[in-house]
């Protein structure tokens, strides 16, 4: 149980920060990468993501901080949330393939793609993100480590700054439409019918 606690804690310190921080990086310059291409700015993003996660590893005893320990009781919570995530992201995965998930639409010279605003994306709008919480605080509960819960914590803020960026991206590529979609459709919480 010890070595799997583990592992989870450094899948939350090691994949998560830089996960984001390659959307800060995206969404603000989406018109000069998507003069580049898709493949040419992965090429050029995924170096600094990986070596950021090689020096974290290189890092992982100090940043994953002080062990809680094993805790049964945190498993409860732990489950609840994780099963949030997947309900959510079976949901998504029928209108949002890996290729929009990585950000193809964004980084593609021409149409950009389709507003999705069917099947979970008719209840709220970012489903990918509201999934991301909920797995990583499961993850974060089950591993039960500081620094898997500050990671947690960071990520709240961050995700709903990105979620700021994306809109902003999606207004200047959809507008109207989009506008119409903001108006109807709640970020992360469904209205109650």
């Amino acid at each position: 149980m010890n070595v799997a606690r583990y592992i989870f804690g450094l899948i939350v310190i090691i994949a998560v920060p830089p996960g984001l921080l390659l959307w800060y990086v995206i969404h603000p310059l989406a018109r000069y990468w998507r003069r580049l291409g898709a493949k040419r700015t992965y090429w050029i993003l995924m170096p600094p993501v990986l070596l950021l996660m090689a020096l974290t590893f290189l890092a992982r005893d100090s940043l994953l901080g002080r062990d809680f320990g094993t805790h049964y009781v945190l498993l409860v919570p732990c489950i609840l949330s994780l099963a949030c995530g997947i309900t959510i992201a079976r949901r998504r995965k029928k209108h949002l393939r890996f290729g929009i998930l990585s950000g193809v639409p964004e980084l593609s010279e021409g149409d950009g793609g389709r507003l999705l605003t069917e099947g979970i994306y008719a209840s709220i709008r970012h489903p990918r993100y509201v999934e991301t919480v909920f797995i990583v605080i499961a993850y974060a509960l089950f591993a039960n480590y500081l620094g898997a819960y500050v990671v947690v914590a960071l990520s709240f803020p961050a995700i709903y700054l990105i979620v700021l960026l994306e809109e902003r991206e999606l207004l200047e590529r959809f507008g109207r439409e989009y506008e119409d979609y903001c108006r109807r459709v709640p970020r992360f919480v469904p209205r109650l019918r």
